[in-house]
């Protein structure tokens, strides 16, 4: 999918997430489907970023792949503390200078401490719309943005007037030309759509779950930000973070219905062996 949103004309992003351990051999395939296309390296850089969730991810590990490939872009997200982040970016840098260092934020607060510690090259604001992980307590992007934007700016003029003001670009229910005009009406340079390319063969999902996202309506209704997923996953993420995923039956057995911990693991796990059956309306993933 990387590959194909830069042949299309934006800039595609590996997602190594958590985990870095198969980052490299992501990377050489999408190697492999750029000497197909027109896309060329310049200056040496690959035209793809790479996405890490920091707070999982190994940045020892992380660091050669960025020397060795050189990426566009990295963007991070996530990180267990402000110092962890300045920690990735000055790493990042001094492995691939060229590579522009993207970091994505969920509040002004957020904002504000990652232009004056890290001053990336692009912010990338997250509204609660968005699908997947984001902060627990967080705001819509159509107020969030211009707050980021002008509490930028007059940080900026008040603190360092030599400093340059990332980009910004707006995440967050951004699904088709009207709510990307929307973005750059509030103030966005440009946009990411993320659960939006769900719906394409590129993405590498199971076809249930990506029958589940295009059959979902309404989603005010139909889906919901909730910790559920994480704690049937085992996954560990912070307190401050949530996600936004369609509700299932393994939200209903956990929400509505008190199903304990350790049953609704066990359903969970039992419609995932089913594949794409388990993705039925309400199913157990």
């Amino acid at each position: 999918m990387a590959v194909e949103v830069s042949k299309a004309g934006g800039i595609g992003f590996i997602g190594a997430g958590t985990d870095v351990s198969d980052l490299a051999s992501h990377i050489g395939h999408a190697k492999e489907l750029l000497k197909s296309t027109t896309l060329q390296k310049q200056n040496g850089i690959l035209p793809i970023g790479i996405g890490f969730i920091n707070w999982g991810a190994n940045l020892e590990m992380a660091i050669p792949i960025i020397a060795q490939h050189r990426p566009a872009a990295v963007w991070f997200f996530a990180p267990s503390s402000t110092a962890s982040l300045v920690q990735w970016a000055e790493k990042s840098r001094a492995a691939s200078p060229e590579t522009k260092i993207w970091v994505q934020v969920g509040s002004v607060q957020e904002a504000v401490e990652a232009v004056k510690q890290v001053q990336p090259d692009v912010l990338v604001v997250q509204g609660t719309d968005a699908g997947g992980h984001g902060l627990v307590k967080g705001a819509s992007i159509v107020t969030l943005l211009p707050e980021v934007n002008d509490t930028i700016d007059a940080c900026l003029q008040k603190e360092d007037h030599t400093r340059q003001k990332p980009v910004l670009l707006a995440a967050g229910g951004i699904s088709d030309s009207r709510t990307f005009a929307a973005a750059l009406t509030l103030g966005a340079s440009g946009c990411i759509l993320g659960t939006r390319l769900l719906a394409t063969p590129e993405a590498n999902i199971t076809q249930g779950y990506r029958s589940a996202v295009l059959r979902t309506t309404d989603g005010g209704q139909s889906t919901v930000r909730t910790k559920v997923y994480d704690s049937l996953r085992g996954t560990n993420w912070a307190e401050t973070h949530n996600a936004r995923g369609i509700i299932t039956q393994s939200y209903v057995d956990a929400v509505d219905k008190g199903m304990s911990q350790e049953e609704n693991t066990r359903l969970y796990k039992e419609e995932m062996g089913k594949g794409d059956e388990g993705w039925r309306e309400h199913g157990g993933e």
